[in-house]
Formats: C-alpha cells, structure tokens, sequence
C-alpha cells in the first residue's frame, strides 16, 4: 500500500460528511456511519478474476473518483487513510472470520480491521464487514453491549482473542476473532491475492451489501436480494434478466455499472450455475 496524497475533501464529499474535521468521537462515529450508508461492499473484482490494488491513490480512483464499492481491505485501506489525514490515531489489525462457525475455528487471517484510540479510550473500527458491518465504532471494552444503527454487537474475550458478537433475530451470533496486535500491511497483500484468487467465498459468489436506513440491511447474492432487520428476513426476491440487475444494483445498493459489465456479471453467474443459490452465511 503505496504512500500517496490523499484526497480528503474528495473523500468526505464521496461519503456524504459534512461535520467536524477533528480526530474525536462524535466525529468517528459521523465518518463510520456515513462510510457504511454511502460505499457499498462488493467482490465484483475478485468474483472476475481480479485482485483489488491497495494502494491509497487506486482506491481513491476506484472507490471516490468512479463511486465504486469494494471488500474488506478496500474499505477499510480507504477508512484508515481518511482517518490518518483527519489526524485520528490508528492502528491496524487483522481478524478470523468465524461467521457460520464454531467460535473457536482456525480460519485465515484475512480480514482488516482498525484499532482507533481516543481520549475515552480504544475503539473497534470496520466498515468492510459486508452484510453485518458495525455501522458505529464499538469500544473495545468486553462485555459491554452497544447499539449501532442497526444491531447490538459485543465483544466477549475467547482465549487471548476478542470475539465480536451480533445479536440477530434473538440471539448472539459470532462474527470474527481478533488479537490487538498491530498488523503490518504485506499481510493485507497476502490476505487480500489469497481472498481474489483461492476458490472460495469471494471467487465463487457473486456479493453486495450495503447498509440502510430504518437498520435495515440490504444483501445481493447470486441472484437473490435479502433485506433483514435485526437479523429477520422481511423481504426475499430474485432478480432475472440484465435490466433487473442494473436496477437493482443501482438501488438500493448504490452501483451503477456500464451495461457490458452487467451482462458479463450475469453471464458469469448462470457459468458457475450460481444463479439463484443460497449460502449458509449470507441466505
């Protein structure tokens, strides 16, 4: 991840920020909340064959100059430049993701994550968790629930580790796994070329996710569109055909596509024989 100007005002304007330029809470959790609402999480790149670039002045063009979304690393890469050049002090750490698993599964440690210290102490930052993205930072304080603009989520200590917890439809669910030791950024190079190019959940699905307003959560996968609220399904549908997928990428995810690469995207998808199929993760 090359070091390169970084263009906050683009920056602020691409999320919707219009409050204070200051490393404090409040501001925190104003750039969190509208990072999460504005940039969209998707894996288009690595679902084509295509590993994401982390340097600073390619997510800037991808993600602020062409209003793309991206996965993990992308967004979250993004959030830590925006941050440093407001001045906040962050470090960077990494997570397994144990969704869908027992807590304590031995997964890769690929997912990024930030560590942002405050005067009121040290606070969980993430806003490329696709469909169960903290949409508020979350102190890093076990035990301790906290409401973001959607779910409640906790941290509850597992081992030498911190677990993060949704609570959905009900009960706790894990999400991932983290120590607090700071993370160098070959590691994202390696965790990011192994996610975009081992055949997996982002090489072999096709996902978008963005969070909404009312805490509702809206999903793409393979076809399917989910909204939740608090985990409950409240609508499920299927999207057919080329000018059903642009639309619905462009609403109520946010992404506007050129036509040949929707089509590829659902050529792609009926190759694979994904169109239509679920995922025990994602619905």
């Amino acid at each position: 991840m090359a070091e390169t100007a970084f263009d906050l005002d683009g920056y602020l304007n691409r999320i919707g920020y219009a409050g204070a330029r200051e490393a404090s809470l409040p501001a925190l959790r104003g750039l969190i909340a509208a990072h999460s609402a504005s940039i969209p999480f998707k894996n288009i790149d690595p679902f084509q064959g295509r590993a994401p670039k982390l340097d600073v002045a390619s997510l800037q063009a991808k993600m602020v100059a062409s209003r793309r979304g991206g996965y993990c690393f992308e967004h979250n890469a993004l959030l830590r430049a925006g941050l440093i050049a407001l001045g906040f002090d962050v470090t960077s750490l990494v997570a397994r993701v144990v969704l869908g698993g027992p807590a304590d599964a031995v997964t890769p440690a690929t997912h990024m994550i930030l560590r942002v210290d405050l005067p009121e102490g040290p606070f969980l930052a993430d806003v490329g968790f696709g469909h169960q993205t903290a949409t508020l930072p979350l102190r890093l304080q076990p035990g301790l629930e906290q409401q973001t603009l959607h779910e409640a989520m906790r941290l509850r200590p597992v081992s030498e580790e911190l677990m993060l917890e949704a609570r959905l439809a009900g009960s706790w669910q894990h999400l991932y796994r983290f120590s607090l030791r700071p993370t160098p950024d070959i590691d994202y190079e390696v965790g990011n070329w192994f996610c975009a190019t081992y055949p997996g959940m982002f090489t072999e699905n096709l996902i978008v996710a963005r969070a909404g307003a009312e805490r509702m959560r809206h999903t793409f996968l393979n076809g399917r569109v989910t909204v939740r609220r608090d985990g409950e399904v409240v609508e499920r549908r299927t999207v057919e055909g080329e000018r059903a997928l642009a639309v619905v990428l462009a609403e109520p995810f946010l992404l506007t596509l050129p036509d040949e690469r929707v089509a590829a995207l659902l050529r792609q998808m009926s190759e694979k024989g994904i169109l239509g199929a679920s995922n025990p993760i994602f619905g």
